[in-house]
């Protein structure tokens, strides 16, 4: 699949964050949902008067409710489009965006980027808490209540059986002709001064659900009602378990997302496409 930019366009990166909490996710519904993709393209269109909405590209394309700290997009503008708005562009796109969502930086991107295919990891934080009062009131769109008092040695000890490359089906929501293969790079639980546990979930990509279902299991070891090997027992069965549950998704947010250097987006952008497979597994 070819993702050269056409001529006479530019390809624009966008960083941006957004509170996750009104929102029904990033992607673009029908219904007249509100969604991320759906402000930024009509802000886009917007300030630079242009009658053609300019659709996004996302690096990680979040659930409703979820937030994102430093999510990546691109664009392909016209050249005449980009070059006449470009020095004003982000302030405009600041007055006229909603409040729940900011773009921080706009820039050319170099040759080879795509924001989905050239990401070599992404960056997740889930995070909750166990105090028995519940959770801050001014936290509360960001922390998950658990009530009950969570182990986060046990987590963590749960947490190294799940780390590589594995088929993560038993994680994930099954989306038709989509591999649930994932590389899980890291997976490591701290507790802050304040009590609040932040979970640090970073991988190639992620399959739909795959986080908050990893939390849901490591919550269930944490607080005693299973041993630190069942998450790795659940991955090895390759098969969804009813006790494994998807955890709200108020507390997790997209923190960071990982790109190589310029001169490999292209080489990572085309591998990235290829359908994966688990070594040793076969063709059929």
């Amino acid at each position: 699949m070819s993702d050269e930019v056409q001529p006479g366009q530019v390809r624009v990166r966008l960083d941006l964050s957004y509170d996750g909490s009104e929102f029904s996710g990033w992607a673009k519904q029908a219904g007249g949902r509100r969604t991320v993709q759906g402000e930024i393209e009509d802000a886009l269109r917007t300030v630079t008067r242009s009658r053609e909405t300019y659709e996004l590209t996302v690096a990680g394309r979040t659930d409703a409710g979820v937030h994102a700290r430093g999510q990546v997009a691109h664009v392909d503008l016209p050249r005449e489009v980009w070059a006449e708005h470009h020095v004003k562009l982000l302030k405009r796109l600041a007055g006229r965006l909603p409040k729940d969502v900011r773009v921080w930086a706009l820039r050319e991107a170099p040759s080879g980027f795509n924001a989905r295919f050239s990401a070599v990891w992404r960056r997740y934080a889930y995070r909750v808490t166990d105090n028995p009062g519940g959770v801050d009131p001014l936290l509360r769109g960001h922390v998950l209540w658990h009530d009950w008092p969570l182990d986060v040695d046990t987590m963590n000890e749960a947490a190294r059986g799940l780390l590589g490359e594995h088929d993560f089906a038993a994680y994930c929501k099954k989306r038709e002709g989509a591999t649930t293969i994932r590389t899980l790079q890291e997976l490591s639980l701290v507790r802050g001064e304040d009590g609040i546990v932040t979970a640090t979930v970073r991988a190639d990509a992620f399959c739909h659900n795959m986080v908050r279902s990893l939390i849901g299991a490591l919550l269930f070891v944490g607080d005693g009602h299973r041993g630190s090997d069942w998450p790795a027992k659940v991955l090895a069965a390759g098969v969804r378990d009813s006790a494994v549950h998807v955890v709200r998704p108020h507390g997790l947010t997209l923190e960071e997302v990982g790109y190589p250097a310029d001169e490999l987006l292209a080489a990572r952008n085309k591998e990235a496409r290829n359908k994966r497979s688990l070594p040793g597994a076969g063709c059929c």
